[in-house]
């Protein structure tokens, strides 16, 4: 494993880790081992993020000039002050954003085990972890679980074959139709398709990952299953954006949250109707078909509400908070909005003895077997009951073409480069299938001489918000991550937790008052904000670019300002809402005045988005679309694109289901290469 940074790039990590740990009560392991752990982390993540990284550190170091590295602890932490966590200058918040990054490497410190069984993933090396410890955090397998409570055991026989992933020279010479990706998108047509009869290759860009070499060390599952070490950012770096990498795709690493964009038991009744909104823009769909495609999938995968005991803590807090502050407001759009409620969710099913065990860690994969995800739902079904067969860590490079009918191009199979950076042919006799999502869609599409991709993307930009309750609570870290959504019409408020190392991402603070708010992680409850970020994004030099509008910071406000008012009401004491500064909010102060004056600009608040949308939109009109109303890529006779890339704006809530719906949509009602 090669070590991406220098002794240079070291020295100035160092220096900045031990100005910001000076403050803390007790260090529970040296500033020598968080600055191994953070290189350790990026050798894993390697590629083009490490080397980022490494370039940021040699510009922090110049911002943080001059002789940073030789002035005293005190006189760095003053330094770290006025360029980091005061300043308003784009680049030094950039900079500031490596707070961050040594956080993750204290409280994401894991003891490397020796023997461990997988299913143990080195929780008994662990047990007695300093840092976890001093946070008051303990591992699953070491949680009392009552009467009535899931067992933490793995559900068997749910996983992909190993021998039905396949190195590159045993594809087969006659394969029908190559699916590019194998997350929502790719996995649903695949196995559609294969249902058909077809001959079916899915080619994935990530390695295989099944739930029996998924463990709860969050430093080795991140830079596994995430693109980029979930570092992705846009080209200003204002946004991460996080999508799966590996087989399986995303529904690997989220929280199987599943919300229909229109008619769903929790929806807004005043919420824009999305059908309508594509049919305005050109592109009227089939809703019928759709949401036959919805109830297709939902009988597949046992989808059902969470339970309650798995949101016991963190989810009925948001469901609390928000009937007490409803209950006082004269707002029509929250009065009309559905209460909280238990969301439907793809694990278990609910109810069964395969449910959700509620370990907290769906983030970094189920090490259980209990996510009905991908890798255990509709690519086993393909590969066992069909033949399918998957190959990954391979690059599709570009589609290869011949002339089609008319003036339309055809397929003939792609160009891939697989781990080695070996490149291979492999042939496709019927057409070829792009579900690779918003991203790595457009840009293959664009490398095959497609033109028009990577235009008009949307996103779900959503925003943490803590607050630190009375103690004598459950800790909420013993439950499901998210359980919890109120549709607020214009915006949703979602619960959500995170384990150690992934909540010092999202928790803001410096020195001493990061320090103390860890401590606190027992008594801590968290919910984000997720509004739509219509059409704002375009891909440029292979990135993404965002420009949010005044309209959006006014939402920002608007929905951090409620969810605040919905922590207090729920019996916060104070709320740390997502700003580099760390500022603390208490019940007695003016909200909207707060964010009024903190948050001018992205670069001010911490915004994420794990559901980039559109890129290839769907259109009638062949020069205002990528794709027909069928998701049939205009200007070819054999190709789909079957993900989000093709939503025309953005829905507003989660992706995965309608993402599913979709490919479902495109792929399972006809034979598309008859």
């Amino acid at each position: 494993m090669k070590l991406p940074f220098d002794r240079v790039q070291l020295r100035f990590l160092k220096a900045l880790a031990e100005a910001l740990f000076d403050d803390f009560e007790e260090l529970a392991i040296s500033v020598d081992q968080v600055v191994d752990n953070v290189h350790q982390f990026f050798a894993l993540v390697g590629g083009t993020k490490a080397k980022e990284i490494g370039a940021s550190l040699r510009l922090a170091e110049l911002a943080m000039a001059p002789f940073f590295t030789d002035l005293s602890v005190e006189a760095r932490k003053e330094r770290i002050k006025n360029r980091m966590q005061n300043t308003q200058f784009d680049a030094f918040q950039d900079m500031a954003k490596l707070r961050s990054i040594l956080y993750f490497g204290y409280y994401g410190h894991w003891i490397d085990p020796i023997g461990s069984t997988n299913l143990d993933g080195g929780q008994s090396a662990n047990k007695d972890n300093p840092v976890l410890r001093q946070i008051g955090f303990t591992l699953p397998k070491f949680r009392t679980r009552g009467p009535g409570e899931v067992p933490l055991e793995r559900v068997n026989g749910r996983e992909i074959a190993r021998e039905h992933v396949v190195p590159v020279d045993l594809v087969a010479q006659d394969i029908d139709v190559i699916v590019v990706g194998s997350g929502s998108g790719g996995a649903v047509s695949a196995h559609n398709l294969a249902k058909r009869g077809y001959k079916v290759l899915v080619i994935e860009a990530g390695p295989f990952h099944p739930s029996q070499d998924i463990t709860h060390e969050e430093r080795a599952m991140v830079p596994a299953l995430f693109k980029h070490g979930a570092l992705q950012s846009t080209r200003d770096n204002d946004f991460i954006v996080f999508q799966g990498r590996n087989v399986g795709g995303s529904p690997t690493i989220n929280n199987g949250i599943c919300l229909r964009m229109k008619g769903d038991r929790l929806s807004h009744p005043d919420a824009a109707d999305v059908f309508a909104k594509w049919a305005e823009i050109g592109a009227p769909i089939d809703e019928a078909r759709f949401m036959a495609s919805y109830d297709a999938l939902a009988t597949d995968l046992g989808l059902a509400p969470a339970e309650p005991r798995s949101g016991k803590t963190n989810g009925t807090h948001l469901i609390r908070g928000w009937d007490t502050f409803a209950a006082g407001t004269d707002d029509p759009w929250f009065k009309a909005a559905k209460a909280g409620g238990w969301v439907n969710k793809n694990f278990g099913p609910p109810g069964t003895p395969s449910a959700c065990a509620y370990c907290g860690y769906c983030n970094t994969g189920c090490p259980y077997g209990r996510k009905m995800g991908m890798g255990q739902t509709y690519l086993p079904w393909a590969c066992n009951n069909h033949g399918t067969r998957i190959l990954a860590e391979t690059k599709v490079e570009k589609i290869l073409w011949s002339r089609g009918t008319g003036a339309k191009r055809r397929a003939t199979g792609v160009l891939v480069v697989d781990n080695d950076g070996t490149p291979h042919v492999i042939q496709a006799r019927k057409g070829v299938v792009v579900a690779a999502g918003t991203i790595a869609s457009s840009l293959l599409l664009e490398r095959s001489g497609i033109g028009g991709t990577g235009h008009q993307i949307s996103l779900n930009v959503a925003s943490p918000i803590i607050a630190l309750m009375p103690e004598g609570r459950t800790p909420a870290w013993d439950e499901d991550q998210m359980t919890s959504v109120v549709d607020c019409g214009q915006f949703l408020l979602e619960s959500h937790f995170q384990p150690p190392l992934s909540m010092s991402s999202m928790m803001p603070g410096w020195f001493g008052e990061m320090d103390k708010r860890m401590r606190a992680y027992n008594r801590i409850c968290s919910a984000g904000i997720l509004f739509p970020a219509d059409r704002r994004g375009n891909l440029v030099g292979g990135k993404l670019d965002v420009k949010l509008t005044l309209d959006d910071i006014h939402m920002i406000r608007r929905a951090a300002a409620t969810l605040v008012r919905v922590h207090f009401a729920a019996g916060a004491l104070e709320v740390y809402p997502a700003l580099m500064k760390g500022q603390t909010l208490t019940p007695a102060m003016d909200i909207d005045a707060f964010y009024r004056d903190a948050v001018k600009e992205a670069d001010d608040i911490t915004l994420s988005s794990s559901h980039p949308q559109g890129g290839n939109p769907m259109h009638e009109d062949p020069s205002e679309g990528v794709v027909d109303l069928q998701c049939r890529l205009h200007g070819a006779d054999n190709v789909l694109v079957t993900d989000a890339s093709v939503f025309p704006s953005c829905i507003r809530v989660n992706a995965q289901y309608t993402t599913m719906a979709m490919a479902h949509y495109a792929t399972g009602y006809g034979d598309v290469f008859a």
